[in-house]
């Protein structure tokens, strides 16, 4: 197990080294509240961010983009016909889409959204907490029922936790073989499964729910990680990238006794400074 561990990390550092030598251009529809951050994460961990969503010219983004990431933080009709476009022709194109899928099991029109994306186009990847991932296992008729999550946040009840984990990544790993996809669940620990492989990833900090767009952050640089490698070694990659940074800016706001302000803005500053040592050595994995 100890082997195959190493082995997962030993890749990181080539990992890395394509997805900075790709710098995929990453179209990401998103979040209006975060798409600034979303954009400086991009950049930071070794992507090209081009955020666009007007119908008219979507067609023409997504053929020259490398990845596709949409995020329904903040939904509109306009928005949601943006989606349906990107992705129809992400799919001609073998664009790979990785969907966030913000607030699923919070409402009819999220539920909606996320379903008609899953069912009608390809997706190679969905980043979302675990309450989400959740949301999408009852909708896909794999869990009986599933609790509503606190707006776009975790429910208490979902946390993930070392008693819990086997189960969580049994369900997470069942539900990335029914929908043939790589689903990333993040928590306190997170969890990552291509259906062949599952990891746990107990590595971030506690501040990082503290500021908003922490996870649209994480989902749009998946979404470059992807771009420039693979489905499950980018998105392994991208997560330990941002749970690193994380520690690494608490442990400098603790120094200079700051708060989330400070926080947020060197959590930017430790992705644009990741390294595959960095990974290596801070890394704590776990293959279920």
């Amino acid at each position: 197990m100890i082997n195959k561990e190493s082995d997962l990390l030993k890749k990181t550092e080539q990992t890395l080294s394509k997805i900075r030598e790709k710098n995929a251009l990453t179209h990401c529809i998103t979040n209006s509240v975060t798409i600034n951050d979303c954009a400086n994460a991009v950049l930071a961990i070794g992507g090209s961010p081009f955020m666009a969503e007007d119908a008219e010219e979507l067609e023409e983004v997504v053929t020259i983009a490398d990845v596709l990431v949409i995020n329904i933080g903040k939904l509109s009709k306009n928005q949601i016909e943006s989606m349906h476009i990107s992705s129809k022709t992400a799919n001609k194109t073998n664009t790979p889409i990785i969907l966030d899928p913000v607030g699923v099991g919070v409402t009819e029109l999220r539920n909606k959204t996320t379903m008609d994306l899953i069912e009608n186009y390809n997706i190679t990847a969905i980043r979302g907490n675990i309450s989400e991932i959740k949301a999408i296992a009852q909708l896909s008729g794999i869990l009986d029922e599933s609790n509503t999550a606190k707006g776009v946040d975790v429910n208490s009840d979902d946390i993930i936790t070392e008693e819990n984990l086997k189960a969580n990544g049994d369900l997470i790993c069942e539900l990335a073989t029914k929908l043939d996809t790589t689903i990333l669940a993040s928590g306190p620990i997170d969890i990552l499964s291509d259906g062949k492989t599952t990891v746990a990833i107990d590595n971030g900090d506690d501040m990082m729910p503290l500021i908003t767009g922490s996870g649209c952050m994480l989902s749009s640089i998946v979404g470059s990680c992807i771009g420039g490698s693979n489905p499950f070694d980018g998105s392994l990659v991208a997560i330990l990238a941002m749970n690193i940074a994380g520690e690494r800016a608490r442990a400098k706001v603790d120094e200079k006794d700051e708060g989330t302000g400070s926080f947020r803005t060197y959590l930017i500053d430790y992705l644009y400074r990741t390294d595959s040592e960095t990974l290596i050595n801070n890394a704590n994995i776990k293959i279920l």
